[in-house]
């Protein structure tokens, strides 16, 4: 049987999107001294904002990557208990292949996470600090404070990311986002039962969809004041560090605008060549599964409704079995098929994706533009800096990416990868990339597909509970 979940021990993050302030800024720091950034963290510790408290102008969260651990004095024993993609980190040759990073994607082409060379800090991510503002003047104020402290005590800034909710919560592509979030079981939350995952998807130290516990870092070498910490669920005798904590997964997306609204142009024209923006709208919607409004097509398959939707208590195996509504390969469909996974009925469907699910708290980057048919021009880069919590990085980000986006053989499909996050750049022409709207009385192949999203920096972090925050102070 779970425990409660201890709300006050987790970090805010898990809890909460912090929708109220639309402003943050990631800040990646190094480690240049254990000692004295141990004396930081335990300063600055009663400002990080737990699950219990809504912070109301400004939050803070903080995560710690592999090396980051390290950095602050965690043994080498110890570091090795945490989960192996952890470990290994983002930019392997076997995660890259996992995750797709070629090309212009390829991470010895990143601005931060990726390869490390002579002249470039990237394996020097210690610690990110997640700074919420609710004004971007009070975010500034505070970031102030905070780099005075982490300076004196000895850590650099490798890179600064600044974000920001669009208006109407929609991303460049001019889309309304982050809706579809799963619901944690036992969390003072209404919704469907369908939509409702047990915490050990997201939080270690609990039960997960599978009734286990997931696989969680033990300090099984005695370092540090051990009492801080919770003992192992199943009885090893070791203490849990992991427990209320999480991982979480970071990547910087940027999305080209202007490509992907002239490729809808360009295959929704009318019959006499002229554009069709209510066509291309439509393409695009089929692509993405919802409306820019948020509506799902599986619901309003016609036409936008309008406003802003977030509606998300809908299924696919009755309303949309044959995908004439939304297509398979549409973007919300296949990262999330909810009550349609492959041949299987709908009780049973939702059971397997919800050992899927991610919890989404990314925010957008660069000037918004409410995008569209004809206002595609940004004013500089913009993207999504993507972030996920997940207690299992393999079965739940990386089983998303791999086998649901990139895969172009999904739900019976052929050369159909993910039209929004899923398409190779495909410089030199070769491979087929195609996206299929399934109709009657046949399908519609929209071929040639090109990438619009191109990654710019990533990395996996762990994010910690607030007593392992704490036990980290006593290294």
């Amino acid at each position: 049987m779970n425990r409660t979940i201890d709300i006050k021990d987790l970090q805010g993050l898990i809890i909460r999107g912090y929708g109220s302030m639309r402003n943050v800024r990631y800040t990646m720091l190094k480690v240049n001294d254990a000692a004295k950034a141990r004396k930081w963290l335990a300063d600055i510790l009663p400002q990080v904002s737990d699950g219990e408290h809504n912070a109301v102008t400004v939050a803070l969260n903080m995560a710690l990557t592999f090396q980051g651990l390290n950095a602050l004095g965690l043994n080498e024993e110890n570091c090795r208990n945490f989960g192996r993609e952890f470990r290994e980190g983002m930019v392997t040759p076997h995660r890259q292949r996992l995750l797709a990073d070629f090309d212009s994607s390829d991470p010895q082409h990143w601005r931060w996470g990726g390869f490390a060379s002579a002249d470039r800090e990237e394996k020097n991510i210690h610690i990110m600090l997640m700074i919420f503002g609710k004004t971007i003047n009070e975010l500034n104020e505070y970031y102030q404070t905070l780099e005075t402290t982490f300076l004196q005590h000895g850590m650099s800034v490798v890179v600064n990311l600044d974000g920001q909710l669009n208006e109407g919560n929609r991303e460049h592509f001019g889309f309304r986002d982050g809706i579809a979030q799963p619901l944690i079981k036992g969390l003072a939350q209404e919704g469907s039962v369908e939509n409702t995952v047990a915490p050990g998807e997201f939080i270690l130290g609990y039960k997960n969809q599978y009734g286990v516990y997931p696989e969680t870092p033990l300090i099984t070498s005695q370092q540090g004041e051990l009492s801080l910490l919770s003992n192992d669920e199943e009885g090893t005798g070791y203490k849990n560090i992991g427990r209320n904590g999480t991982y979480l997964v970071f990547r910087q997306m940027e999305q080209n605008v202007e490509a992907f609204w002239k490729f809808m142009n360009e295959n929704s024209m009318a019959a006499d060549g002229t554009p069709d923006q209510k066509e291309s709208i439509k393409l695009a919607s089929k692509m993405v599964g919802r409306w820019p409004s948020g509506a799902p097509l599986a619901v309003f398959p016609m036409e936008d409704p309008g406003g802003e939707s977030d509606l998300d208590n809908f299924g696919y195996y009755e309303q949309d079995r044959e995908g004439h509504r939304c297509p398979f390969g549409s973007h919300i469909r296949r990262t999330n098929p909810r009550d349609a996974f492959e041949e299987n009925k709908a009780k049973l469907s939702s059971k397997l994706t919800n050992k899927h699910r991610i919890l989404r708290r990314g925010r957008s980057y660069g000037e918004g533009i409410n995008a569209g048919p004809e206002n595609y021009k940004t004013k500089g880069e913009v993207g999504l800096h993507f972030i996920c919590l997940n207690a299992n990085i393999e079965n739940q980000f990386e089983f998303i990416q791999r086998t649901w986006s990139n895969n172009p053989k999904f739900q019976n499909l052929y050369d159909d990868p993910d039209p929004v996050t899923g398409m190779l750049e495909n410089k030199d022409g070769q491979a087929t990339q195609n996206f299929t709207v399934q109709a009657m009385p046949v399908n519609r192949c929209v071929a040639n597909v090109p990438q619009f999203v191109t990654i710019r920096g990533g990395a996996y972090f762990f994010l910690p509970s607030m007593s392992a925050l704490k036990y980290l102070t006593t290294l």
